[in-house]
């Protein structure tokens, strides 16, 4: 067993951090987690490696830093409803999370963020890159700000998940589910760290309220472009045994599909939230 004792090291100058000395396989004392919560909530997203978690263990973890969403949409692991799995066979092309998003921002309610760990990767490829929304919005224009402090956002889930195509059949399901729609702030106050972020993604946004799809693209794409800028970003190499714990309300991810040929296998769990504020 590894020694609680922790260290943080910040993997990139925007977001990210690797905590090591500590076993997530064994309840955590108080102190560990809210390290962990307030690391997380500053940096976006923390990492851990060479962790030997059961799906018990996973949900035993999982459930100290929140309740556990039960994802509508993915298939999950076999007597674990809540563990979606995350998966790409060898003889499919498509793969999950492939795109710049921000998980259940579609939710009245989005949720806190996920953890993720690897259960089977490839050789190489299939990283996923994190991008920093506190850096994404505390490098727009003052006058940018102004314009966004007032405007509000269309999230859902219909365009995503309504209909499952060929490729994604027995990965999603529950196309009848997704009738999801949510409106939230375009700029919110984190509910942790209490710093200002961009809260709108090329996954799930579909215009501003009160605007047109074609009145709100410009901005929007305007914004995409921007919150992607390598210097708000970092990439997470997989190993077995390593596991992403993210926060959706200050970060976007993308899992990178470029390992064709290959398995890659993951269990994701993810944490309620609360209601997001400007």
């Amino acid at each position: 067993m590894r020694s609680n004792a922790l260290e943080i090291r910040p993997v990139s100058g925007s977001v990210g951090a690797e905590i090591t000395g500590v076993d997530l396989s064994e309840p955590l004392p108080v102190e560990t987690r809210d390290t962990i919560r307030r690391t997380l909530a500053d940096r976006g997203v923390v990492f851990f490696r060479d962790q030997n978690l059961t799906p018990d263990q996973h949900i035993a973890l999982a459930r100290q830093f929140g309740a556990i969403n039960i994802n509508r949409f993915f298939a999950h692991a076999e007597g674990y409803p809540e563990i979606a799995l995350v998966v790409k066979e060898p003889d499919q092309t498509r793969n999950i999370g492939g795109g710049w998003h921000t998980d259940h921002s579609y939710d009245q309610i989005p949720a806190l963020g996920s953890m993720l760990y690897a259960r089977e990767v490839p050789p190489s490829g299939g990283d996923t890159l994190f991008s920093s929304m506190y850096a994404a919005y505390d490098t727009l224009s003052d006058g940018l700000k102004k314009t966004l402090a007032g405007l509000w956002a269309v999230h859902s889930s219909r365009h995503v998940f309504g209909k499952v195509t060929e490729d994604m059949k027995g990965r999603y399901r529950n196309p009848e589910a997704a009738t999801q729609d949510a409106v939230h702030p375009v700029v919110i106050t984190h509910p942790e760290s209490g710093r200002k972020a961009l809260y709108v993604n090329p996954g799930f946004t579909l215009r501003f309220d009160g605007w047109t799809a074609d009145e709100s693209r410009p901005l929007l794409e305007y914004l995409y472009r921007h919150a992607a800028r390598p210097d708000f970003c970092t990439r997470f190499v997989w190993r077995n045994g390593s596991l992403a714990f993210w926060d959706n309300r200050a970060t976007w991810h993308y899992a990178v599909n470029d390992y064709q040929g290959e398995r890659r296998l993951m269990h994701r769990i993810t944490i309620d939230g609360c209601a997001l504020a400007a």
